[in-house]
């Protein structure tokens, strides 16, 4: 779907558009009835006063008078007004003068008046009198809408039409343009959150909802910006209050060390040693992972990775781990599958991933990397597997499942991380069912959301 169709603003100037012809087609129907009901009334009192001069007619000069002036009156075209229609006939509707064909549906004898279907194509107001026991008139106007009439009530619309809606559509894209730019504004600040104070300028005096949209953006900007500045002052705070004594406790570790102690003593310095450097990946491991969560959807940062290299270069180095733990690893890689993302972040999700196979399985087991466009990078195993209870679970910081738990060394932190990673890149890390043909123990599968 192409931007201009997502855009509310394009939505917004096709309906002001659509209703703008909608009144068009409604003022055009109102104006043409009225000017239907305004002929009727003019032709309603034409006929009222024909009627009556023919009536004086009849009476000062009789039947044969009345005939010869209606005969005159047919003959005569008139300038203005509507076409004249007459029905002089006797009391059995038998024509003695007019032009009409035959009586309409009419009492004479209450002088009734109505609509009257006047030849085959057009209608008229006509008023039918009884003149004698044996003598009855009708006359009649057309009220039939002409031809130049109804041309130029046409053409009127249509040209003011035209006007009016391109300039309903002329005044629409500007103001929707200027509400796209400034709603633009918002979104820029949002994608690039450290330009926001640029971007969102302070709300004017007098402004609109946009105008206070603005200011109201900019102000939760800046608190987010504030509470992820001291989240990171934190957080360095933090590392580097534990890492400090650790790197000391470490220091007096390896002096103690070099005094040659007794072998045992020796042993339980080197296990404390390990015990402190495992601390201190935890802790790393920690921040990374709430480092990736808080800046989840946030593009800045990111470039160009090339997938296909880079999963390349970490399969060939892992290859001899893989060989000397008695290990088959085999890759398959598609290549150019290029995304946006961070390199040192994507490589430690694919390490993560690795280590976690090559750590859970046994010897003479297999481990199979393949990556696809989209991309889609699947990590499976033949090894134990994973207990289906355990499977959103394993993801959990610091749970490490039921099958196989104290046989290889972690602090369970290891899927933790890569979740954060792939989310920070709008990817998903999901754990999927072994598929056919390939190795039946863990597949995990990081790719775009299904």
């Amino acid at each position: 779907m192409s931007e201009a169709r997502r855009s509310i603003f394009t939505r917004i100037v096709a309906a002001a558009i659509a209703l703008s012809l909608v009144l068009l087609a409604l003022l055009w129907w109102f104006t043409h009835q009225t000017v239907a009901a305004t002929i009727e009334r003019a032709a309603a009192a034409e006929v009222d006063v024909d009627l009556a001069g023919l009536v004086d007619i009849h009476a000062s000069g009789g039947q044969e008078e009345l005939a010869a002036r209606i005969a005159d009156r047919i003959a005569l075209t008139p300038s203005e007004g509507s076409a004249p229609h007459y029905l002089l006939a006797d009391d059995a509707g038998r024509r003695i003068a007019g032009d009409l064909a035959q009586w309409p549906d009419l009492d004479p004898m209450v002088s009734e008046s109505g609509v009257i279907a006047i030849g085959a194509n057009s209608r008229g107001y006509a008023r039918a009198v009884q003149l004698a026991p044996d003598l009855r008139l009708v006359v009649a106007r057309t009220t039939d809408l002409k031809a130049p009439v109804l041309l130029g009530i046409a053409f009127s619309f249509a040209a003011g039409g035209a006007v009016f809606v391109a300039l309903v559509a002329l005044g629409g894209r500007f103001a929707a343009l200027g509400l796209a730019r400034r709603i633009e504004r918002i979104n820029l600040a949002f994608r690039e959150p450290e330009e926001a104070a640029r971007l969102l300028p302070a709300r004017p005096e007098g402004g609109d909802e946009i105008d206070e949209l603005t200011a109201r953006s900019a102000a939760a900007l800046a608190r987010v910006g504030d509470l992820v500045e001291a989240y990171r002052d934190t957080s360095e705070q933090l590392a580097h209050e534990i890492r400090s004594p650790l790197a000391h406790l470490d220091n007096r570790l390896v002096q103690a060390l070099a005094a040659d102690p007794a072998p045992a003593v020796a042993a339980r310095l080197l296990e404390a040693r390990a015990e402190i450097r495992r601390v201190v990946r935890t802790l790393e491991s920690l921040l990374d992972i709430a480092a990736s969560k808080a800046r989840r959807g946030d593009r800045a940062g990111l470039g160009p990775v090339d997938l296909s290299r880079m999963v390349t270069a970490i399969c060939e180095l892992y290859a001899g781990s893989a060989e000397e733990a008695g290990l088959e690893l085999d890759w398959r890689l598609a290549p150019g599958v290029v995304i946006e993302g961070d390199e040192r972040q994507l490589s430690r999700l694919v390490t993560n991933m690795l280590d976690n196979a090559i750590k859970y399985v046994p010897a003479g087991g297999r481990v199979e990397v393949t990556l696809e466009p989209g991309p889609v990078l699947v990590v499976a195993d033949d090894g134990p597997g994973i207990d289906p209870g355990d499977g959103e679970r394993v993801f959990e910081r610091f749970y490490r499942g039921r099958a196989g738990a104290g046989e290889a060394p972690g602090s369970g932190l290891g899927l933790a991380l890569a979740r954060a990673i792939a989310e920070r890149h709008d990817l998903a890390l999901t754990l999927e069912p072994p598929r056919e043909g390939g190795p039946q123990g863990a597949v995990f599968r990081i790719g775009v959301p299904k």
